[in-house]
């Protein structure tokens, strides 16, 4: 087996290059703004533990963060809540479809936080009295896991809102069974602004190495959650980041993730750097084909497989 390549070195130009003949998965039309992405697009961006940024061309494409942004909801619910939000939410991989309606059986409860129904819940666990306070602390959370101040795309919230009869009967449901306390159509209207936020793969990288590097955001240096929050997410990540595929996402790849309809992919590595990937067309998942066999490459390359890594891979790298 050949050493690890350099992440400092590692040409993201040329592995992009690679994966741009694929042409399977079809772009999701959920939304009228996800079904204009622009197939072609295709970009990826490293974050390392000095903070460095090596990105590709198309890096600096912005994008409706969609699912993405299950984990950084996660993240916020939990540091909000003092780590109640986990007597609320359940962690179990489900087998089912992302927006299945479905809650545990025996308590009512999300399955996990990286479907929906777990994703609404955590929307809704955030501080704020009311729509407008927990959508501005979401967006003061996202901003601080990213080093840089975001946006929404507010056509891309109304499509969400609008279009989202899944989401409205999955917080019906809650509602039902007392599971939420807030309205529903308070719960979706967060949660659809929320997967509206405007990023790109640069920005999404540095929100994964934030979780990657137990909390602190590697660019600013600014400590987003407690490592203790971090290492929660990054663990649900890995077992549920990839809905029903995510056993073979962490046995061929082996770096917990979180997908999106966007095309979108985080990648957080744990204590070694942070990735994100995007090409809208996916798989019957919802995964990004592209983004999967460009997973795939950073994986073998850099040899960020949690349970393969080999002596000289970027494990091995200086912190600083």
């Amino acid at each position: 087996m050949s050493p690890a390549t350099d992440p400092r070195t590692y040409d993201l130009d040329a592995v992009r290059r690679r994966v741009l003949p694929e042409r399977g998965g079809a772009v999701d039309d959920s939304i009228p703004q996800l079904a204009d992405a622009d197939p072609e697009l295709c970009g990826l961006a490293l974050v390392l533990a000095d903070g460095s940024t090596h990105a590709s061309t198309q890096s600096d494409v912005p994008f409706s963060v969609q699912s993405a942004v299950k984990p950084f909801l996660f993240a916020l619910a939990l540091l909000d809540t003092g780590g109640q939000a986990l007597d609320r939410i359940g962690i179990e991989p489900t087998g089912e479809a992302f927006d299945a309606i479905k809650l545990e059986t025996s308590t009512g409860r999300p399955p996990n936080p990286m479907v929906n129904a777990g994703a609404l819940l955590t929307a809704a666990l955030v501080d704020g009295g009311d729509t407008d306070a927990r959508t501005d602390r979401i967006l003061r959370g996202l901003s601080a896991f990213a080093g840089r101040d975001l946006e929404i795309d507010e056509g891309v919230a109304r499509s969400e809102h609008l279009c989202g009869d899944r989401n409205h009967a999955l917080a019906h449901l809650m509602r039902a069974e007392g599971t939420l306390t807030v309205s529903a159509d308070d719960a979706v209207a967060v949660y659809a602004r929320a997967c509206a936020v405007l990023v790109d793969a640069r920005t999404l990288a540095v929100m994964a190495a934030t979780l990657a590097f137990g909390g602190t955001n590697p660019v600013t240096g600014d400590v987003v959650v407690p490592p203790d929050v971090a290492r929660d997410v990054v663990s649900v990540m890995a077992t549920c980041g990839v809905y029903d595929g995510s056993g073979r996402w962490m046995r061929s790849v082996g770096v917990p993730a979180k997908s999106s309809v966007s095309g979108a992919i985080a990648l957080s590595a744990p204590g070694v750097l942070g990735a994100a990937v995007v090409s809208p067309p996916l798989d019957e998942q919802g995964t990004s084909v592209r983004g999967r066999l460009l997973a795939e490459h950073l994986s073998d390359d850099l040899d960020l497989h949690v349970f393969g890594r080999r002596a000289g891979s970027a494990a091995d790298l200086p912190a600083g």
